[in-house]
């Protein structure tokens, strides 16, 4: 398959018109009529997931979040991102970046399945039409009523974490419960709108923690990481059915940060 077939499927997956204005998505590094016959699926690209993608013999890498994100005025040996751009050019391996378009188209269903969140409605519109309602985070019931403790443990048991961050009373009852995998601070508005009883993200500073439980919304934080992580075995599963000439190899997500 050439790269540009592709990334045919994966706009057809999540559209790059359902990314955010800020936002760098789409085919950041090659060519897209390079012949792919090895597709590496990872979250990030860092300089690991590069030399394991090469190592391996993949021609494509496709991740969650964007390589590049601020402008770059020098491609050279002397700035890290420049280093993997070269890298990338020189083992002649296609860079794919599928970031808030797959937030919103994707990811945001997938952590609530995961949950198993009933009767369920998108947290933050940012896009409407006659059809359909799309946008970040859902919001919806929880299988039962549960301690916000249970709830915790929950989260922790559904998305295989080793720890996750409590703000509220650990007895509180919750049954309505709002997600939105990764950074979701800017979004506690929209949660505490909802009527949600628990918001379950990640990135909740202390303060922003103590303020959220202050006002109604009890807070389980997985970590940026724990619940996006859902994106690697979500797309080898979608890459394998939809492009079956293609080989598709999964990085070991290996967390970027350790609690000790």
């Amino acid at each position: 398959m050439k790269c540009q077939d592709v990334i045919t499927k994966l706009e057809e997956l999540s559209p790059v018109r359902f990314a955010a204005e800020w936002d760098n998505v789409g085919l950041l590094v090659g060519a897209r009529a390079q012949e792919v016959s090895h597709i590496y699926v990872a979250l990030d690209a860092t300089e690991s997931v590069v030399d394991r993608a090469i190592s391996c013999g993949a021609n494509m890498i496709l991740t969650h979040h964007p390589m590049i994100f601020s402008p770059i005025k020098q491609v050279n040996a002397d700035d890290f991102v420049a280093r993997k751009i070269m890298k990338l050019i020189r083992h002649e391996v296609c860079l794919y970046a599928m970031h808030t378009n797959f937030d919103v188209i994707g990811m945001a269903d997938a952590a609530a399945d995961e949950l198993g969140l009933k009767d369920r409605s998108v947290l933050e519109k940012t896009y409407e039409d006659d059809i359909s309602v799309e946008g970040f985070g859902r919001v919806g019931k929880l299988p039962q009523i549960m301690t916000l403790e249970e709830c915790a443990r929950y989260v922790k048991e559904r998305f295989h974490l080793d720890h996750v961050t409590l703000y509220g009373d650990t007895d509180r009852m919750v049954e309505r419960a709002a997600i939105c995998p990764g950074s979701g601070k800017s979004m506690a508005k929209s949660a505490i709108d909802s009527g949600a009883d628990v918001y379950i993200t990640g990135d909740i500073g202390h303060h922003d923690g103590i303020d959220m439980a202050e006002n109604g919304l009890a807070v389980i934080d997985a970590g940026h990481f724990g619940i996006e992580k859902l994106f690697v075995p979500y797309m080898i599963e979608f890459l394998r059915r939809e492009c079956k000439a293609l080989t598709v190899t999964g990085d070991p997500l290996i967390p970027p940060s350790i609690v000790l």
